[in-house]
């Protein structure tokens, strides 16, 4: 997404690089002037950077929404240093982005890793001027995310099934026939779109797989990573202001999971979007943006 780039909700306004832990992070300011208090949106991997939620975009007709890159990924620069990818840096990195752009008052939207960032945003900096938090298709504890994907691959046929199962036993992730099967896998949770839209493709194309496989693993359904004891239930009920949750029928964050958080978030709201998956806000994007402007503006005593 860049300015001469037209988008839902008219060109980009404002564009740089901010200066964070590591180097440099590419942001994205759309609806700049806006009257309604500003989105932030959080992209999921680790290492997966934004193109695939640009949807959003939508909600900038009443709001200023900002999208930036994580190190490691995208549009930003890509330091080759294990060190850097942790939760707590990402972590800061959020603040340092959060305060270069002067947001005092806004929203934060999470989608899959970006819902833990968000979560140990609020947990662990306790920031004022944040009004609401809407985490997709969340993953908030790591041991049962990987649990719920290997229930998905019991349903999968057995071919993809042996052929997941012999390629990990024997740690070939990168075969060919592991990746075809992956993506199969992919194709019924993570989007069932097809063809999968050029958004989806180009946030493939840019991932920071280096900063994916350190942090999660060889694939969605495998994690090796140093999140993989990641677990925040037990924290859920501190987070003391409005929070929405949302996933898709057939999503890796599957219903029941994402309605586990639901209940240990007091106040908070659920939504699942019917025949959609991890990537909803791209198979049902109308229904997902309604879904989220209206809590938006709930969030901040609009009508």
């Amino acid at each position: 997404m860049t300015p001469e780039q037209p988008t839902a909700a008219g060109p980009a306004l404002r564009e740089g690089l901010i200066t964070v832990t590591g180097g440099q992070v590419w942001y994205c300011v759309l609806g700049a002037g806006q009257p309604g208090v500003p989105l932030l949106v959080l992209h999921g991997g680790p290492g997966a950077p934004h193109d695939y939620l640009e949807p959003l975009a939508a909600l900038a007709g009443e709001r200023p929404v900002v999208f930036y890159d994580q190190l490691g990924c995208g549009n930003s620069e890509r330091p080759s240093d294990p060190a850097l990818w942790t939760l707590e840096r990402f972590v800061e990195e959020l603040a340092q982005v959060r305060a270069f752009l002067g947001l005092t008052r806004l929203h934060i939207l999470g989608q899959s890793w970006g819902a833990m960032l968000a979560v140990d945003y609020m947990l662990g900096q306790k920031p004022p001027g944040v009004l609401s938090l809407v985490l997709a298709g969340p993953c908030l504890s790591a041991p049962r995310f990987v649990a719920d994907q290997r229930r998905h691959l019991e349903a999968m046929p057995e071919e993809t099934r042996r052929v997941i199962l012999e390629k990990e036993a024997a740690a070939d992730y990168d075969s060919p026939e592991y990746q075809e099967a992956m993506m199969a896998f992919y194709r019924r949770h993570l989007c069932r779109l097809d063809p999968w839209p050029d958004c989806m493709d180009r946030t493939l194309d840019k991932m920071g797989l280096e900063v994916y496989h350190h942090m999660w693993g060889p694939s969605e359904f495998t994690m090796t990573g140093t999140l993989r004891d990641y677990d925040r239930v037990g924290r859920l009920k501190e987070l003391a202001l409005p929070v929405l949750y949302t996933c898709g029928e057939h999503d890796e964050a599957t219903p029941a999971t994402t309605a586990l958080y639901h209940q240990a978030t007091p106040g908070s709201r659920l939504k699942v979007l019917a025949g959609a998956s991890h990537q909803h806000h791209l198979e049902a994007p109308e229904e997902f943006i309604s879904i989220v402007a209206q809590f938006l503006r709930e969030a901040e005593g609009r009508p």
